[in-house]
């Protein structure tokens, strides 16, 4: 059976990195396992070290149980109409290029395609573990959300109200009586503007079984799934990562931990500091100390008001490029529940 581990939080926490990390963990307990992302900046690529990921799973040369793929969320999602719309619907959708500016723009449509392909590689059971670094768009939230928020998109009271009555008889009355009409108003404003948009609406209210149908299983795959939100102790990102435990509840089961990433070490908040240290150093150290104590104060007060379990990765003097310094670094952690995550 394949377990799924979902990385999530805000932005700029450190979620790729600690993806790769637990993923040359599990892989090195012996787990084969599949670390996900759909992070266009590349990171993965650069902490495992792999010169290219795409679509395809790709296998480490230097670590034979694990793999890494980065998803195109532009692609899978062109993947998602081919699946769930008639080869000549899809075809037209996917030229789109109203379809193509949702797919880039639209985040739920991005997170859709992200939750779609990795609930593939979940269910094609290749893997003992199957890592997801997920897209950090709405804090997070926004990749557990997407699966409803496509089934509103394609069914919704909104574009039933544009499109009209149920399908197919609506493509019908639209290409009778609607097209005609656009094709006048079409020609007032000097392009095909208005038929394009209407055709592409139609064709999109096509896919809205398939969707919905995609999007219980998906929910189904997230609810199944262990989650481990990333965050560090400064405010913005707190404030991101309490939505998990106020709006998650509804969409996927509750986190398993909470990691608090480039923690700095208990031991600074009461440094021993020699008599002739300058004032100048004094007060660095004094500095350091108070950040300490204020990032340890933050994980407790989480932790007592949310009931959660918190732990720690510690700051890293520079970027992880290497499979052992991203074992190094986990293996320096505080708290993380390995057995519940799927790890050990």
């Amino acid at each position: 059976m394949t377990k799924t581990l979902l990385i999530t939080g805000a932005g700029g926490v450190g979620k790729t990195t600690i993806a790769a990390a637990v993923g040359v963990t599990a892989a090195r307990e012996g787990l084969r396992t599949l670390v996900v992302t759909v992070d266009p900046a590349r990171r993965l690529a650069s902490a495992l070290g792999i010169a290219h990921l795409g679509d395809e799973p790709t296998p480490h040369t230097d670590e034979p149980l694990l793999w890494a793929a980065m998803l195109d969320a532009a692609a899978s999602w062109r993947a998602v109409a081919m699946r769930h719309a008639d080869p000549d619907v899809a075809a037209r959708l996917a030229d789109n290029e109203f379809f193509q500016a949702a797919s880039e723009h639209f985040p739920a449509s991005q997170s859709y395609a992200a939750a779609d392909q990795a609930a593939t590689f979940v269910q094609a059971r290749a893997w003992d573990l199957v890592v997801v670094d997920t897209p950090p768009s709405g804090g997070g939230i926004d990749f557990f959300a997407a699966p409803a928020q496509m089934a509103d998109l394609v069914g919704g009271r909104l574009l039933r109200w544009i499109t009209g009555g149920p399908l197919p008889g609506r493509k019908l009355l639209y290409n009778r009586a609607a097209r005609p009409m656009l094709r006048v108003a079409d020609s007032i404003l000097g392009s095909n503007l208005l038929e394009r948009v209407a055709e592409f609406l139609v064709d999109l209210r096509t896919t809205y079984d398939g969707v919905a149908r995609r999007g219980r299983e998906i929910e189904k795959v997230m609810r199944e799934s262990s989650i481990v939100v990333i965050t560090t102790a400064d405010p913005a990102p707190v404030r991101e990562a309490v939505k998990f435990y106020r709006e998650l509840p509804g969409l996927a089961s509750t986190p398993e931990a909470v990691i608090f990433n480039r923690s700095l070490p208990d031991a600074w908040a009461s440094p021993t500091v020699p008599p002739k240290t300058s004032a100048e150093l004094r007060s660095i150290v004094e500095l350091w100390g108070s950040e300490t104590l204020r990032q340890r104060d933050t994980r407790e007060e989480f932790s007592a008001r949310y009931g959660a379990t918190v732990a720690t990765v510690p700051l890293s003097d520079e970027p992880l490029t290497d499979l052992d310094g991203l074992a190094l670094l986990m293996s320096q952690g505080s708290g993380i529940p390995w057995e519940r995550i799927g790890v050990g």
